[in-house]
């Protein structure tokens, strides 16, 4: 369409909304095209501006990374953690239990510092696969984090407000108590939740 419609560097392409209906693609899956023609440079994404192009390439980019989008990821995310939140809260030690709660108060307590929070988000959700004591459910949980890649931390970047972190934090003590108290249902659900508000956020 850049192409096409002769596009010139530094002009403002259409609306989120506009190019969806345009291009006859939801808007999850739009933005996930937006952000890796971010990443190689063919266009720059302007918080409560719009989206501009920056170059007009005499060939085709190079993605910046094989593998599914963040949505995708997101979405078995949302079916597996759910289950091994349920699971997680049915057989979990108190160590292991304690392990969690590390996790959620290194976010509280490190959230103005993006990659300590990262990481402490990373161990808030294999502490819960740990506390399953399957080592098949941690290795899918090690892989599905290793696939967020660029485009996730990108997406993220644009994402990052005050709101979602406080959102996050609230989501995650709501998981940590329901594993705590060993309900199973309140777990798969509080995961669902949080998981699903995520991918609303990223892509509304």
């Amino acid at each position: 369409m850049i192409a096409s419609e002769g596009f010139a560097s530094g002009d403002r392409l259409p609306s989120e909304r506009e190019l969806s209906v345009k291009l006859e693609v939801s808007r999850a899956s739009l933005r996930e095209g937006l952000i890796a023609l971010e990443l190689t440079g063919v266009v720059e994404v302007r918080s409560n501006s719009g989206v501009y192009l920056c170059d007009r390439p005499g060939h085709a980019p190079a993605l910046p990374e094989a593998g599914p989008g963040p949505f995708e990821v997101l979405s078995a995310r949302r079916v597996i953690e759910s289950e091994i939140a349920a699971i997680a809260a049915q057989v979990a030690t108190d160590r292991a239990i304690d392990a969690i709660l590390i996790a959620v108060e290194a976010m509280e307590r490190d959230h103005d510092d993006v990659a300590t929070n990262e990481q402490a988000d990373r161990n808030f959700h294999m502490a819960i696969a740990n506390a399953t004591g399957n080592s098949a459910l941690v290795g899918v949980m090690n892989h599905l984090w290793d696939q967020r890649g660029h485009m996730w931390h990108k997406l993220k970047e644009h994402f990052r407000t005050e709101e979602l972190r406080k959102d996050t934090l609230g989501d995650h003590r709501a998981i940590l108590q329901a594993i705590a108290s060993h309900d199973p249902a309140a777990a798969r659900k509080a995961m669902r939740v949080h998981l699903g508000r995520v991918t609303r956020t990223f892509s509304a």
